[in-house]
């Protein structure tokens, strides 16, 4: 009874340190847009300076990770949720690099003020924002409908990044002196698009906590996965 005090004890404290990387995160990922809208220089200083701390963070909550896997032997659904969360450190510190360059975008489109953010990259932010927000209800919740819904909502998104692209490219076949601008934009858009790849990762990690499956790559067919087998 003690040890699995102390297990809860260790994995209640790594889940409570995901959620606030998750907070610190999305508020990176707020401030680097506004700045890109605002075109404030001096926004990825700011954006740097947090993403300093994420790195710190990560490295803590793998070191407790790694501790409850060597000291407390966790098994079957402890298993599962302390793999689970070393994966999710490691998608959210990606994110949070993404979350930096994204404000250096905006270092870049300073030099172009006339240049209109698309409507609907500022959509993608909020989405990716909504999905990560999801992603961690989830994980706190164990909430595989929920879960379910980020890797679905992630199809929405690359749906809206393809739309972004097609109105850059033809803005840019229109305006040839403004390509490098718009070339920040285009970079703008898929970066947002891989922070919900990310967020998608995280999703699946909590499939794989509720069901024990893993949902990464699933791209063979029945008959596929037989001829392996029988191989």
């Amino acid at each position: 009874m003690i040890a699995r005090k102390s297990l809860e004890h260790h994995l209640s404290a790594i889940e409570d340190a995901i959620s606030g990387q998750c907070d610190q995160i999305e508020s990176m990922i707020r401030l680097a847009y506004h700045g890109l809208c605002e075109r404030c220089v001096g926004t990825a200083d700011k954006v740097m300076a947090m993403e300093e701390r994420i790195n710190e963070n990560e490295v803590l909550i793998e070191e407790e990770c790694l501790t409850v896997l060597a000291l407390q032997q966790p098994v079957a659904s402890d298993l599962r949720r302390t793999a689970a969360a070393l994966k999710i450190n490691s998608d959210l510190e990606r994110i949070a690099d993404l979350a930096l360059n994204l404000a250096e975008r905006t270092e870049s489109l300073a030099k172009f003020p006339q240049l209109d953010i698309p409507d609907r990259l500022t959509n993608m932010v909020l989405f990716s924002i909504e999905m990560l927000h999801d992603a961690r209800e989830a994980f706190l919740k164990t909430d595989r409908t929920l879960a379910a819904k980020v890797r679905r909502d992630d199809s929405e998104l690359d749906d809206l990044n393809r739309q972004v692209i097609v109105e850059l490219t033809e803005k840019m076949e229109a305006n040839p002196e403004l390509v490098s601008g718009y070339l920040h934009l285009f970079s703008a858009s898929r970066i947002v698009e891989r922070i919900g790849d990310h967020a998608t990762n995280i999703a699946e990690d909590i499939e794989y906590v509720v069901d024990g499956e893993i949902h990464r790559h699933q791209i063979l067919d029945f008959a596929s996965k037989r001829r392996l087998s029988n191989s």
